[in-house]
């Protein structure tokens, strides 16, 4: 059987920020639920590239070299070995869809770095 996401259902489950939740897979790939809120770490993803969806809210990525902006409705996919720091400065619901493996923090282990992501 195959069952839909409600997003808006999803994203209730939880109040937290910057902890990814895993939604759904794909092949090799995650789709992941996160609610962002501050700044989160510099990082990069060597191996990856990491699309970011907002559903709810705004979203500042900041990159070495300038910066994405994104509203509601709008995904940006940023590209393997760039350095990134997302920023919300008023809380963002975030589908991000990434390989499996991917961890939030990259190549940057800290307290915020989530190994295996709670299944919702």
């Amino acid at each position: 059987m195959i069952d839909p996401v409600n997003l808006a259902a999803k994203f209730a489950m939880f109040h937290d920020h910057w902890r990814p939740r895993l939604a759904a897979e794909l092949n090799d790939h995650a789709v992941k639920l996160v609610k962002l809120k501050g700044e989160f770490v510099w990082h990069r993803h060597e191996h990856e590239d990491e699309l970011f969806l907002v559903v709810k809210g705004s979203l500042v990525i900041r990159l070495r070299d300038g910066e994405i902006r994104l509203g509601e409705g709008e995904l940006a996919v940023i590209p393997r070995g760039v350095e990134h720091l997302p920023v919300a400065d008023e809380e963002a619901w975030v589908v991000l869809i990434e390989p499996g493996s991917t961890l939030n923090t990259g190549e940057v282990r800290s307290g915020r770095t989530v190994e295996h992501p709670e299944r919702i």
